[in-house]
């Protein structure tokens, strides 16, 4: 079962990469497009493989057997981000960011357009730590979306700025022991706290984001157009109630607090919807469709990657420290890299120097690929529609990150403690 998974695994990522091929089909075909663009969808890459596993697992080793290795994942993640992403880009809380970004662009001394940009890929990023990292992706890919990815604009400047952004939201969160994925699953059991991720990482995770943010910001800086801010040119929405907002805010805050406790940020959130609908006339549509693809993408990753410990964990125990930054590097880029961190936190006496190898090298390469960090999904499904048949190339996405992953991996390296 164990091969059978692997292999399944292995389909999953070919999958991945060969998304975008099934889009250009679903346009070609007559008669079964429904089915290729279903296929094509990159959210339904590995639940649908998740689902054939465990079909497969029920008629290899019984049903029963199938049932309780599904109920024996922990889905906390894929809930959390759903949840997350709904509330991060609902108006009130997006336009309050908007808000803070206009004021902050215009007292900067560049022009408007370029100013938000940079502030979107450089200190949402970092503010991640704070909201976590796939709220900071939601409202940056938000936020850049008509700025950055559109019609006019070449695809290969399009990739480098997703490159940047994927990079600098999986170093982002750094600075703190709650915001990133990987941190978490590490946090509790070699003691890293606050503290110690910003004294260890955050800083140098900063000044990656910071070069990586400007050198993408520059290339980008003569196709960026000043225009009014969404705020500013939505005289046709009633004005924004304050308390509605704080609403919105501290249901952001609550969802964050208790990011662990699904009970309770479910609750939060049926709360959130029931808000939602007595105040309509303030609200936007809520991305419930993208919410629940990405939730289905990475509960389809929990269910696969559940059973890839067997080959993953003698790799990564195997080597030294700075053959296992590497390694961790390349295994974050086809597995997910709170999968990888988790699987070291299992290993017995490791070195204080191979635990921060890891973790530099599952940051580092965090915007690799779609599935290697838990906020990428999210910004597939909320930027994909930029892009030439509305899907976005694996391919792409690998070429457009390794210079902001070499940028991250350079300071990690430069710097060991």
């Amino acid at each position: 079962m164990n091969l059978i998974a692997a292999v399944l695994f292995g389909i999953a990522l070919i999958h991945t990469f060969a998304a975008k091929s099934f889009e250009k089909l679903a346009h070609r075909s007559k008669h079964h497009s429904g089915l290729l663009h279903l296929l094509g969808e990159i959210e339904v890459v590995f639940g649908f493989w998740a689902f054939v596993l465990v079909c497969t697992m029920a008629f290899v080793v019984g049903p029963q057997n199938a049932i309780e290795y599904a109920e024996s994942r922990h889905y906390t993640e894929p809930l959390f981000v759903f949840v997350i992403m709904i509330i991060a880009a609902s108006r009130p809380v997006l336009e309050t960011v908007k808000g803070l970004v206009a004021v902050l662009a215009r007292a900067m001394p560049m022009r408007t357009a370029v100013a938000r940009v940079w502030l979107c890929l450089c200190v949402v990023p970092l503010i991640g730590s704070l909201i976590t990292e796939p709220a900071a992706m939601t409202l940056a890919a938000l936020m850049l979306a008509p700025l950055v990815f559109h019609d006019g604009l070449r695809e290969w400047k399009k990739y480098a700025a997703l490159g940047v952004l994927f990079v600098n939201i999986s170093i982002g969160g750094t600075l703190t022991s709650f915001a990133a994925p990987p941190v978490l699953m590490v946090a509790a059991t070699w003691n890293w706290d606050s503290a110690f991720m910003a004294a260890t990482f955050g800083w140098k995770a900063a000044i990656a984001v910071f070069i990586n943010a400007t050198g993408v910001t520059i290339l980008l800086a003569k196709h960026l157009v000043d225009k009014p801010s969404e705020v500013e040119k939505a005289g046709g929405e009633l004005p924004m109630p304050i308390i509605v907002a704080v609403v919105h805010l501290l249901a952001l805050a609550g969802v964050v607090y208790f990011a662990h406790h699904p009970v309770i940020f479910l609750a939060i959130f049926l709360f959130f919807l029931g808000f939602t609908k007595a105040y309509e006339p303030y609200q936007s549509p809520l991305i419930l469709k993208e919410g629940l693809l990405v939730g289905f993408f990475l509960a389809g990753l929990v269910v696969l990657g559940g059973m890839q410990q067997w080959w993953l964990q003698p790799i990564v125990s195997g080597l030294e420290p700075t053959a296992l930054f590497f390694g961790a590097l390349f295994l974050t880029a086809i597995t997910d890299n709170a999968a990888l961190t988790y699987l070291g936190s299992l290993i017995e006496g490791m070195s204080d120097a191979a635990k921060y190898m890891l973790m530099a090298g599952a940051v580092a390469g965090g915007g690799l690929t779609v599935i290697a960090n838990a906020p990428n999904p999210a910004g597939v499904a909320l930027l994909r529609g930029g892009f030439k048949d509305g899907a976005i190339s694996i391919l792409g996405l690998v070429v457009g990150a390794i210079i902001p992953t070499a940028v991250a991996a350079a300071l990690f390296l430069m710097f060991i403690p």
